[in-house]
C-alpha cells in the first residue's frame, strides 16, 4: 500500500484505521460525509500531529462522481462507510439499503476503473444467531434485521465483483468491535455512560451472547488484510473468540469503574429487539485470519472497559445517560 482510501474515515473504526495507516506510512485520503460544518467526524480526536496527515474530500459514497475524486491515483480503498445502526433499519429500511448498498456499489465500481483492491467492512450480524460455535467464515448467512440484510448483501455484490470482473476484493468481518470513540449506538459505551453518569443501568436482554474486539485490533487486522494477496476473494473474520453474554458483559463493565452502588434493570421494553429479529448468539473463529496473516487480538475485554471508561470520563459531552442512539 501506498496511498489508500478510506471511507466513512470518520467514524468509530475508521478514524482508528487512519491512525493505523499513518503509523504505516502510508498516505491517507479520507472520504468524509458531506454536511454544512465539514465535520471531520472523530479524526479531530487523533493525536494533534495526525490532524493534518490525510486529504479530507467531502461528499458520499451514493455520488459515483466523488468517488471518482476521492480514488484517483490509490491503490487500496477500504469501505467502512456505512448506515450502521440496526434499530434505524427497523424505522427507515430504505436509506440503509441506498448506503450499504448503492454505496458499495459506487465503491466498487469505482474500483473497477481505477484498478485499486477494495476491502469491504462486513459485520458478524450477517450469520444471525449462531447455528455452530465458534462461528467460522463458512457458516450459513441469515440476516435478522434489514441492516443485516444490506450488509449481506453488500458482501455478496463485492465477492460476485471479483468473480466476474477480477476485481481484487477482501471481505473484512469484524465482531463486536468496541473502543474510546464509539457512540452510545452500542451497549458497552450505553452501559458504561449510564453507570460513570448515574446510580443505575438499564439495558435490554441479559441472555444473548457476543464477542467483543477491541477498536485498534480491528484496525490491525484491517492493515493485515490489505497486505495479504491470500485473502483476495475471501471473506475473512476478525473475533477475539471469547464469549461473552450481556448480563454478564453489565457486571464487568460496571466493576471495571469501581462502583457498588448501581442498580441494575434488565429487560426495558424499549432496548429489546423484535423477538424474531435478536441475535442470540456470537462467538468468532479467528483461525482463518491467523493462519493467512497471523493477526491475533491483543487488548483482552478487561483492558479495553477501562480504556473505553476512561475515554467517556474525558469526553462527556459525547455521552447521554438515557437511551440507544438509533
Amino acid at each position: 500500500m501506498k496511498k489508500v482510501l478510506v471511507t466513512g474515515a470518520g467514524g468509530f473504526i475508521g478514524h482508528r484505521l487512519v491512525h493505523a495507516l499513518i503509523n504505516e506510512g502510508v498516505e491517507v485520503t479520507c472520504l468524509l460525509r458531506y454536511t454544512s460544518t465539514a465535520s471531520r467526524g472523530l479524526l479531530d480526536h487523533l493525536p494533534e500531529s495526525m490532524r493534518n496527515s490525510f486529504e479530507p474530500v467531502f461528499g458520499d459514497i451514493r455520488n459515483p462522481e466523488i468517488l471518482k475524486i476521492a480514488m484517483k491515483g490509490c491503490d487500496t480503498v477500504f469501505n467502512l462507510a456505512a448506515l450502521i445502526g440496526i434499530p434505524y433499519s427497523y424505522v427507515c429500511p430504505s436509506d440503509v439499503i441506498s448506503v450499504n448498498i448503492g454505496g458499495t456499489l459506487n465503491v466498487l465500481n469505482t474500483a473497477r476503473e481505477t484498478g485499486a483492491k477494495v476491502i469491504i467492512t462486513s459485520t458478524s450480524e450477517v450469520y444471525g444467531s449462531a447455528k455452530e460455535v465458534p462461528i467460522t467464515e463458512s457458516h450459513p448467512l441469515n440476516a435478522q434485521s434489514p441492516y443485516a440484510a444490506s450488509k449481506t448483501g453488500a458482501d455478496q455484490l463485492a465477492l460476485s465483483y471479483h468473480s466476474t470482473f477480477g476485481l481484487p476484493v477482501t471481505i473484512c468481518r469484524p465482531f463486536n468491535t468496541y473502543g474510546p470513540g464509539q457512540s452510545q449506538r452500542a451497549i458497552i459505551p450505553t452501559i458504561l455512560a449510564q453507570a460513570i453518569f448515574s446510580d443505575k443501568v438499564e439495558f435490554g436482554s441479559p441472555e444473548p451472547t457476543r464477542d467483543f474486539t477491541f477498536v485498534d485490533d480491528t484496525a490491525a487486522g484491517f492493515v493485515a488484510l490489505a497486505k495479504c494477496p491470500e485473502a483476495i476473494g475471501r471473506t475473512v473474520q476478525l473475533g477475539t473468540g471469547r464469549e461473552i453474554s450481556i448480563g454478564e458483559l453489565v457486571k464487568m463493565a460496571i466493576a471495571s469503574i469501581g462502583k457498588s452502588d448501581i442498580r441494575v434493570i434488565s429487560s426495558e421494553p424499549q432496548r429489546k429487539r423484535p423477538e424474531a429479529s435478536e441475535v442470540m448468539r456470537l462467538v468468532a473463529s479467528n483461525d482463518l485470519a491467523l493462519q493467512l496473516t497471523g493477526w491475533k487480538p491483543e487488548v483482552p475485554l478487561e483492558k479495553g472497559l477501562e480504556l473505553m471508561a476512561q475515554w467517556i470520563v474525558e469526553h462527556p459531552s459525547l455521552y447521554r445517560i438515557r437511551g440507544f442512539a438509533v
